[in-house]
């Protein structure tokens, strides 16, 4: 018998959305961008290769609409960080990452396999990460 289909395909609970806080503090701000990252760049593992993907890969099959939505999603996540009070350059920086990434989308096919390797959310949520374990410690995570 093969053990590999007996697994469950790891899926997001969509009961963790409800447990989101919605204050408006950075340890609130960053729970939020996490579950939305993971949402869109890591939502489920394609059978075979074993890589992640999210929403933006899926949304980018959808032409023109798709990348459309998915860039608007990884737009709430630059506004997420200007309400933390990232600098310009950082959010600059940000807004280059989605515009880069929905202007590939657009492209049809090329766009499809840039969504697959370039993942603008998770660029963003590193630029985040870095500045709220500067300014705000008491907001790390432990990975595990």
């Amino acid at each position: 018998m093969d053990t590999r289909a007996a697994r469950p395909h790891p899926a997001i609970d969509p009961r963790l959305f409800d447990q989101l806080p919605l204050g408006r503090d950075a340890a609130a701000v960053r729970r939020r961008i996490e579950a939305m990252e993971k949402l869109l760049e890591r939502s489920f593992t394609v059978p075979g290769i074993n890589r992640p993907v999210g929403l933006d890969f899926l949304l980018g099959l959808i032409p023109v609409v798709g990348d459309l939505a998915a860039a608007a999603l990884g737009g709430w996540i630059v506004w997420e960080a200007r309400n933390l009070g990232m600098s310009r350059f950082q959010l600059a920086r940000m807004m280059g990452n989605v515009g880069f990434d929905a202007v590939l989308g657009l492209v049809p096919f090329v766009g499809d396999a840039a969504d697959f390797f370039f993942r603008s959310n998770t660029r963003n949520l590193r630029i985040i990460r870095r500045h709220l374990d500067k300014h705000h410690p008491g907001t790390a995570t432990l990975a595990g």
